[in-house]
C-alpha cells in the first residue's frame, strides 16, 4: 500500500486529474493496486509519467515495464504490485477503466488507509 500511495502522491505533484486508487487484490492476481489518473494533454501525460518514473527511481523503485510514452494517450507504468494508468481525459472516458474495476475497493487518497 505504501508504494501505491507514494505513486499517487507523485502523480498529484504534477497536477494529475481525478486520481483513483483501487485495491484489486480480491479481483485479480497479477497486481494488488491500480492507480488511474487523467491528464489534460499528451504533453501533460508524458510529464506525469516522467515525474513518477524519475522520482520513484530516486527511491530505487524501477518499473517492470512502460508502455505508451510515444503517443501520450494512455501511458502504463508497471511497478508489479501497482499498475499506474495515465490517460488523457477522452481516453479515460472511452476505455472506462474505473467501470472495468467496479468490483474493486476504491481507496481514499486523502486519509490513512
Amino acid at each position: 500500500m505504501n508504494l501505491a500511495k507514494f505513486l499517487a502522491e507523485l502523480a498529484e505533484e504534477k497536477k494529475a486529474r481525478a486520481p483513483s486508487l483501487l485495491d484489486v487484490r480480491n479481483v485479480t492476481s497479477y497486481t494488488d493496486y491500480v492507480l488511474i489518473v487523467s491528464a489534460s494533454s499528451d504533453r501533460h501525460a508524458r510529464a506525469l509519467a516522467d515525474h513518477i518514473r524519475r522520482e520513484a527511481r530516486e527511491k530505487k523503485i524501477k518499473p517492470l515495464g512502460i508502455e505508451g510514452m510515444d503517443t501520450g494517450q494512455w501511458i502504463l507504468l508497471d511497478y508489479g504490485d501497482v499498475i499506474v494508468h495515465v490517460l488523457q481525459e477522452m481516453a479515460r472516458d472511452y476505455y472506462d477503466l474505473d467501470g472495468l474495476w467496479i468490483d474493486a475497493e476504491k481507496l481514499d487518497l486523502q486519509g490513512e488507509s
